[in-house]
């Protein structure tokens, strides 16, 4: 399949689309949730589902709290295959430490509720309890 990648300087395409082309989200629903929530930023500046990102943006993109940096360099408003998405965009080197950098901080620290699922029991309540203060 021919899929049409525009890298013009004046090339555009809804945030929403791009995030879901650009294989960073698994459906564009999920993506105007993660813009809507305001996970997702243009230049800094939290932005709307239906804004329009161009070919030279800079767009930073929180998922499960790791911050991505991309430089927008190509707009496709299909869903390809990985290697097309990756065409579309270039982490920058600060993004690209940073986010290396919470990786390996979450390789060493876990944290203390991960393992906590649903409502605690009668002996977890009482060693919250004795914690706590409480009764």
């Amino acid at each position: 399949m021919n899929y049409k990648i525009s890298t013009e300087p004046g090339a555009r395409l809804r945030i929403d689309k791009w995030l879901w082309a650009a294989r960073f989200f698994k459906t564009r629903s999920l993506a105007a949730d993660a813009v809507e929530k305001g996970r997702v930023r243009i230049g800094g500046a939290s932005v709307k589902p239906a804004k329009d990102v161009r070919v030279g943006d800079l767009v930073e993109i929180e998922i499960e709290r790791i911050v991505w940096q991309v430089q927008v360099l190509g707009v496709c408003d299909v869903r390809g295959p990985a290697s097309v998405a990756q065409t579309l965009y270039a982490e920058t080197d600060e993004g690209r430490t940073k986010r290396q950098a919470e990786l390996e901080r979450r390789k060493h620290f876990r944290e203390p509720t991960a393992t906590l699922h649903g409502r605690p029991t009668k002996r977890d309540r009482r060693v919250i309890d004795k914690f706590s203060g409480g009764d």
